[in-house]
């Protein structure tokens, strides 16, 4: 059996969740209480050194890093496909898996972070208002480059992985206090609004 070791608030974790349910694919789950810091007990170290969630476990093999993950579940359950078959679609939807974790997650963790479970005083202003001209300038050249045209998706004209990395943080654009432009608007709505997004939704 499939196991995923995840934080119900986890954006990485929900990427997994994300896919795991727009496949069908069986699974359990189990919950890493990071608050009561199990993800540093030798129990969980075993599995994943690094301390984080998501980690896959299945048959003696365990991997961890998101997009490693869904790389594992589309080459394991490739039905229905979240990458093209073509070649040259396979590497568009790479490359948009990494600018997605390069360019949107990495500094939206500086705002996203601080914003949900640190107190106003304790944030870094000057830190948060850098994350966010990055995001936007990134948001800007999607919308120009994309989902020009009235493009739907990041690559041909299906739902692929490089949504599912972006979705969960999506998610926290409100929060973030980024106004999108309208295609990048339009394109984050749909993504949130499919079955496996709102099943995965955190509480907060």
């Amino acid at each position: 059996m499939l196991r995923i070791h995840h934080h119900p608030r986890s954006t990485y974790s929900r990427r997994v969740l994300i896919a795991l349910d727009e496949k069908s694919i069986p699974h359990e789950l189990v919950a890493v209480d990071m608050e009561k810091k199990a993800h540093r007990q030798p129990g969980y170290l075993a599995y994943n050194p690094y301390a984080r969630v998501p980690t896959l476990q299945e048959d003696g093999f365990v991997l961890y890093e998101s997009t490693a993950i869904l790389n594992y579940l589309e080459a394991t359950h490739p039905q229905p496909p979240l990458v093209p078959a073509d070649a040259r679609g396979r590497a568009l939807v790479d490359m948009h898996m990494k600018l997605c974790d390069l360019q949107m997650t990495r500094p939206a963790g500086t705002i996203i972070f601080p914003k949900r479970f640190l107190p106003k005083e304790r944030w870094d202003e000057k830190a948060i208002a850098q994350a966010k001209a990055e995001i936007e300038k990134h948001l800007d050249i999607i919308e120009r480059i994309y989902l020009a045209g009235g493009r739907e998706y990041l690559v041909g004209d299906r739902y692929t992985l490089a949504e599912v990395c972006y979705a969960p943080f999506l998610e926290f654009l409100p929060l973030m206090e980024i106004a999108p432009p309208p295609a990048v608007a339009a394109w984050s709505a749909r993504m949130l609004s499919r079955p496996s997004a709102l099943k995965t939704k955190p509480d907060k």
